[in-house]
């Protein structure tokens, strides 16, 4: 059997620690996910994992081999993306991604349909999730967050300013009122963004600060749930203006408080500072900065 391909089995086991799991995301049955993992275990001759009825955890001799096997992908991977042009100068090859939920939703998604129509040889996988992802790990190749200040671990470039605005529906506006002023958020009903401004949001006008305890009876680790709450009339919410301003536009939501700004943030391009940027990778960063230089997106 394929030795790389066992490693890269081994090594999804281990990070899913599931059989099944390995099997669907790596698209083969559970009984060839059980075979190349019985391989790595012949070849190195120990046994690299301890299997339960409910887990699946790393001996300390899998431990060890985890690590190599990780640095075997990366090598492998590198020697993929240096040679990961065709003699016609098309770019080949597949990229890993990584963004929010949202920022996929709203507009990455779009970005890369459009960036692969220019290079049809290309394949792109993109992990859209809000939990923290090790780059070097699960070999992403180019990360898009939205940070005060990016991972200093990483290197990448600022891709556009993040906006936000606190929206809420005509309904909830009707029902409830419209805040004057920042102090008449603590009478609302607030949808909190766990990750950023949960329990005190901090709004300027000019030289003036003001920093408002909310109420938020609802909470969310993602943007877009917090985006529905709000249209189904949930209260006001404090939304990033790349996934809401279409619904402002059309009416579907209302600005609160416009006068005044909440903090700005960056989008950042980011990749791990010990790996040189393949043409696929430095072809992407490109058109994604031309692509969010051009206003308003």
């Amino acid at each position: 059997m394929d030795r790389l391909t066992a490693m890269k089995v081994f090594s999804e086991v281990a990070a899913t620690g599931s059989f099944t799991a390995t099997a669907d995301r790596l698209e083969m049955s559970r009984a060839m996910v059980t075979r190349y993992v019985a391989e790595m275990e012949q070849w190195l001759q120990a046994r690299l994992l301890q299997r339960t009825t409910r887990s699946v955890t790393l001996t300390d001799a899998g431990e060890i081999a985890l690590r190599r096997c990780q640095q075997m992908l990366a090598i492998s991977q590198d020697l993929e993306e240096e040679s990961a042009t065709t003699a016609q100068g098309e770019l080949r090859g597949q990229l890993r991604l990584t963004c929010s939920v949202s920022f996929a939703f709203a507009q990455l998604g779009a970005a890369i349909a459009d960036f692969l129509a220019l290079h049809p040889q290309l394949k792109i996988d993109l992990d859209a999730s809000e939990g923290s992802v090790n780059l070097v790990e699960k070999r992403i190749d180019l990360a898009i967050r939205i940070s005060a200040e990016p991972d200093p671990l990483l290197v990448g470039r600022p891709l556009a300013q993040c906006a936000s605005a606190l929206v809420a529906s005509p309904a909830y506006l009707a029902e409830s009122g419209t805040p004057q002023e920042p102090a008449d958020l603590a009478r609302h009903r607030c949808l909190s963004y766990a990750n950023f401004g949960r329990s005190v949001w901090e709004l300027s006008r000019g030289h003036r600060t003001e920093r408002v305890a909310v109420s938020a009876r609802f909470s969310a680790n993602e943007a877009t749930t917090l985006m529905r709450a709000a249209l189904a009339g949930g209260g006001i919410a404090l939304q990033p203006t790349y996934l809401v301003s279409p619904l402002l536009r059309s009416g579907e939501l209302r600005a609160v408080l416009p006068e005044w700004s909440l903090p700005v943030m960056t989008i950042h391009a980011l990749y791990p500072s010990r790996r040189h940027l393949s043409p696929a990778v430095r072809a992407l960063l490109d058109f994604l900065v031309l692509r969010f230089a051009q206003g308003p997106w």
